[in-house]
C-alpha cells in the first residue's frame, strides 16, 4: 500500500460518524475510498441519508498527524508491519463471510505470514481459545496445554492477548516447536503501537516474532471497554472454531462463543466442576450444543483435522507418579477442609501439612472459601 492509497483508507476510517457499516455502504455505491470523496453532496447524501455529506466529505481534524505517523510505522518495518484494507490480497477470507468485516485492518508479526498470505492458505486452520480473565490454576494449564498441543498438530491459535486463559493460550502455542505454520494470533482492542494489558509486553513482543498481532483501530487507539467486546467477531471470524475453557454465565467469552455460533463456526467448551463458577458458562454452552471437549483430539475430529499419531503431544496427559492417600481423598472437584477431613479421618494440623506440600508441589491450588482442587499435570 502506497501513501496516496493509506491517506484515502485512513480518511474513510477516520470520518467522524460513519463507521465500518458506513464505509461499506460508500464503498459498494462509488467502488474506491478516493472516488469516495469526489463525489458530490447529493451522491454522499443519496448513499448514507442519515449522514451529513460534510462528515464525509471534510478532513477529519486528526487526519495528518494519523496519516504521517501510520507512514512512519509502516516503513519502520515494512517486512513486518501491514495496513490490510477490504479487497485487499492479504485481506482474511474468512471475515468476509461475516456479518461485519473490518474495512481496514492493522497487522504486525513475522514477514512469512505476509509473504505466504498464511491466512488465507487453503491448509490454514484456526482455532480460538478464549475464557476468564480470572482463571483457577486448573484453567491455565488447559488453556496452554491445548494450545500447545493444536499448535504442535498445526493449528494456529486465536485469542485476544487478555490476561487469563487468552495470555495462557497464546503462551502455549508459542511453546509449540512443531507449529507447521504460524503458532499463534492476537487480535487486540487498541492501536498496534500500544499493549494492553501492560503484563503482556513480552508476550506480545513474542507473538510478533513468531505470529501476528491483528487490530482493526488505527494507531494511538487507546484500551476502551467498548472496544473488547466489538473486536471479539473478529477471534471468532478467524477462526473454524472457538474453544472456551474457563466462563462465568456473564463472561464475555461467552459473547465470542455466541458470535461463532451466528457466524456458522464450530463452538467447544472444556467441562469442570458443578461446584466451580468457572465452569458454569462452559456447561451452559454444553447444555446448548457445543461440543464437550475432553481431550485435543476431540477438537480436531470436530474440526476435521488430521489427527497426528499418538507421539504428537495432542492432549494433557495424567501424572504417572502413583496417588498419595490424600490426592485420592481429594478428587477432581473442589472440596473443603472439613468434607476432606471427614474422608481421610486426618487430624487437622496434618491435614494441612499435607495440603500445604501438595500446593508446592503443583499438585493442588488453594480456592477462596477454604477449598481445594486437585490440578491436573502436563
Amino acid at each position: 500500500m502506497d501513501k496516496d492509497e493509506l491517506a484515502a483508507w485512513l480518511r474513510l476510517q477516520l470520518c467522524p460518524g460513519v463507521g465500518n457499516a458506513g464505509a461499506r455502504k460508500l464503498l459498494t455505491a462509488f467502488g474506491t475510498p478516493d472516488t469516495i470523496f469526489r463525489q458530490p453532496r447529493a451522491a454522499i447524501q443519496a448513499a448514507l441519508p442519515g449522514l451529513a455529506p460534510q462528515q464525509v466529505l471534510d478532513l477529519p481534524a486528526n487526519f495528518q498527524t494519523a496519516l504521517d505517523s501510520t507512514w512512519s510505522w509502516l516503513r519502520e518495518q515494512p517486512d513486518q508491519r501491514q495496513v490490510i484494507a477490504l479487497g485487499s490480497a492479504l485481506y482474511p477470507q474468512a471475515l468476509l463471510q461475516t456479518a461485519d468485516p473490518p474495512p481496514l485492518l492493522y497487522g504486525v508479526g513475522t514477514a512469512h505470514a505476509w509473504s505466504d498470505n498464511w491466512l488465507n492458505r487453503a491448509d490454514a486452520v484456526c482455532l480460538a481459545i478464549v475464557g476468564s480473565r480470572n482463571p483457577s490454576a486448573q484453567g491455565a494449564a488447559n488453556a496452554r496445554q491445548f494450545a500447545l498441543a493444536l499448535a504442535d498438530a498445526g493449528l494456529c491459535i486465536v485469542s485476544g492477548l487478555a490476561l487469563g486463559i487468552d495470555g495462557a493460550a497464546h503462551a502455549g502455542a508459542l511453546d509449540s516447536a512443531q507449529a507447521s505454520g504460524l503458532p499463534t494470533l492476537a487480535v487486540v482492542g487498541t492501536g498496534l503501537d500500544r499493549v494492553y494489558p501492560r503484563q503482556h509486553q513480552l508476550l506480545a513482543r513474542r507473538i510478533a516474532q513468531r505470529g501476528v498481532l491483528l487490530s482493526e483501530y488505527p494507531l494511538g487507539t487507546p484500551a476502551l471497554p467498548a472496544h473488547f467486546p466489538q473486536r471479539n467477531r473478529i477471534i471468532s471470524g478467524l477462526a473454524r472454531g472457538t474453544l472456551v475453557v474457563e466462563a462465568t454465565l456473564q463472561s464475555g467469552s461467552l459473547i465470542t462463543a455466541r458470535l461463532a455460533v451466528e457466524q456458522g463456526r464450530e463452538v467447544l467448551a472444556i467441562p469442570g466442576s458443578i461446584h466451580s463458577v468457572q465452569s458454569r458458562g462452559c456447561h451452559a454452552l454444553i447444555k446448548q450444543g457445543a461440543k464437550l471437549v475432553e481431550c485435543a483430539q476431540d477438537v480436531l475430529e470436530e474440526l476435521h483435522c488430521p489427527v497426528p499419531r499418538p507421539s504428537a503431544s495432542v492432549a494433557p496427559q495424567s501424572p504417572v507418579a502413583p496417588e498419595s492417600a490424600l490426592l485420592q481423598a481429594l478428587g477432581f472437584a473442589p472440596c473443603h477442609l472439613d468434607a476432606l477431613q471427614a474422608r481421610t479421618g486426618m487430624d487437622t494440623a496434618r491435614l494441612q501439612a499435607g495440603l500445604m506440600e501438595l500446593e508446592l508441589l503443583g499438585q493442588v491450588e488453594r480456592l477462596p472459601g477454604g477449598l481445594f482442587q486437585r490440578l491436573c499435570q502436563a
